[in-house]
């Protein structure tokens, strides 16, 4: 049973000959200098892009963190504004009720009536106008702010 397995072994040595040889004439290809210095080029190269692609995302990182940041000022403001509007409207009912209860007549109670509508419809009015001023005014400084972060990130790398 040896000399079996001795033979087979040997068949299979002998079939896998030219693969072996080629195995170890391919440890000893020396690769030429001009193919060395190619993948030294493309892998500096490849180094380069990666530190300037870092370089992008930093920047766009930064201009994100100050427009949220813009973002996160302005709704602090308009939830300031909304809790201002707020308390003023009920300043202005518990002031109406109280000049509604020192009404003499019914006539002077509906003149209070008419008087306190007409002082809210211009308020309303006021806060309306103010309010699309303000829009627009947030809406021109975000598109300015825009237009200045990508002039910051895509300036320089393009």
């Amino acid at each position: 049973m040896t000399t079996e397995t001795n033979s087979v072994l040997n068949s299979v040595k002998e079939a896998f000959a030219p693969v072996t040889e080629a195995f170890t004439k391919l440890q000893k290809l020396e690769v030429p200098e001009a193919a060395r210095e190619f993948v030294k080029k493309q892998a500096e190269a490849a180094k380069t892009r990666a530190a300037d692609a870092y370089a992008g995302s930093e920047k766009v990182t930064a201009v994100i963190e100050s427009a949220v940041a813009g973002s996160v000022t302005e709704a602090a403001k308009i939830s300031r504004n909304i809790q201002q509007a707020i308390y003023q409207d009920a300043e202005a009912f518990f002031t109406g009720i109280d000049k509604l209860a020192s009404a003499k007549s019914l006539s002077e109670a509906a003149q209070i009536q008419s008087d306190l509508v007409r002082a809210n419809g211009e308020v309303f009015v006021s806060r309306a106008k103010a309010t699309t001023e303000y829009l627009g005014k947030l809406v021109a400084d975000s598109a300015k702010t825009a237009q200045d972060n990508f002039a910051k990130v895509y300036g320089k790398t393009a």
